[in-house]
């Protein structure tokens, strides 16, 4: 007999079906965009000085993020049909069975895809915009060649894979300013800096051992050297960013899917919104937010806000415009109940 899955674990069953499909698509979108890198162009506007122009011979645009686009509708679409397969059974006033089926092109989830893709895909693209134009500045101001600045930027090419590696491209801002710190610690000399490297968690720590000699001779670590371990460091960043956006963009589907196949059974007059409820789930994590263990089993009408601690409100987990500080890596879920009671008086 087929044990009967608890909400926790349909979530669960769900984002492991999810995330990893989500990160592999944002990993095939910035292959696309290095795969098609042709250096010598971002060589040649480089040095020029056109920093604009390398830039746009990168190809950054939207389109690239396909992959990703797609696979954000694929698991939206995938939580929508799950929702409506738990829904339990409602009945007209007659007593006969309702049917209950999931609409993708219902305009609430149209637009909400449509919304929630531009809004990601176009943050996704600014930020690298400002990333790379940073990387390439601090490339040029420090006095490397045109080639070894892209290079830094674009990556290298694998002689095992053949593809490009250890760029930072795909990276965020801030991962970017990581690498870039990374590389003057290593390049400093200075026992302190160098000590200071050894501290980042997504370091490669097969190169340790050489960070360790460098800091007992008090020299710096070989440019080439440097060039590998930075490399190293910044796919590990890349992994981190490829997870976080698997999972974080997963549970924002299935929750807006879930919410949204709610919305779409009250529109066509199923259900009442009074006849539901919503319960905050926080899933238990190493490091768990404290307002949203505080939240757990917080119980609020279809229509209205879950109230965080801090006083923001929360349509549910993840839904659009919540702050990041209660979005970023969040696990937790909604459960939906309905009023049977109150069906039946209807």
């Amino acid at each position: 007999m087929l044990k009967r899955l608890s909400p926790r674990e349909r979530v669960e069953q769900l984002v492991s079906e999810w995330a990893p499909k989500l990160r592999a698509a944002f990993i095939e979108a910035i292959d696309d965009i290095t795969s098609n890198i042709v250096l010598r162009r971002i060589v040649e506007r480089l040095e020029r000085g056109d920093i604009n122009g390398a830039i746009n011979a990168m190809n950054l645009d939207p389109a690239a993020f396909r992959p990703l686009d797609e696979a954000i509708r694929t698991a939206f679409n995938g939580g929508g049909v799950a929702t409506v397969d738990q829904f339990p059974t409602l009945r007209d006033p007659s007593g006969h069975r309702i049917v209950v089926r999931w609409d993708a092109r219902n305009i609430a989830a149209e637009q909400w895809l449509r919304d929630h893709s531009a809004t990601l895909i176009t943050g996704i693209v600014q930020d690298q915009q400002t990333a790379i134009r940073t990387a390439l500045e601090t490339g040029l101001s420090r006095g490397d060649n045109p080639t070894k600045t892209a290079l830094n930027v674009v990556g290298r090419v694998s002689n095992i894979t053949g593809k490009r590696e250890g760029g930072t491209i795909g990276l965020t801002a801030t991962q970017s300013e990581y690498v870039a710190l990374a590389r003057q610690e290593l390049l400093s000399g200075e026992p302190d800096q160098l000590r200071h490297y050894l501290s980042r968690t997504r370091r490669d720590r097969r190169f340790d051992k050489t960070v360790l000699a460098a800091i007992e001779a008090g020299k710096p670590v070989s440019a080439a050297m440097v060039d590998r371990i930075t490399g190293r460091y910044a796919d590990s960043l890349l992994k981190l960013r490829a997870d976080t956006i698997g999972l974080h963009e997963t549970f924002a589907a299935l929750g807006a899917s879930k919410d949204i196949a709610f919305r779409q059974q009250i529109e066509k007059g199923s259900l009442q919104a009074q006849q539901v409820t919503k319960g905050w789930k926080h899933t238990p994590q190493e490091h768990g937010r404290m307002q949203h263990i505080a939240m757990q089993g917080q119980v609020v009408p279809f229509d209205q806000s879950f109230t965080a601690p801090d006083g923001t409100a929360i349509p549910y987990p993840h839904a659009p415009g919540v702050p990041t500080r209660h979005a970023l890596g969040c696990k937790c879920f909604c459960e939906y109940k309905i009023d049977f009671v109150a069906q039946l008086v209807r």
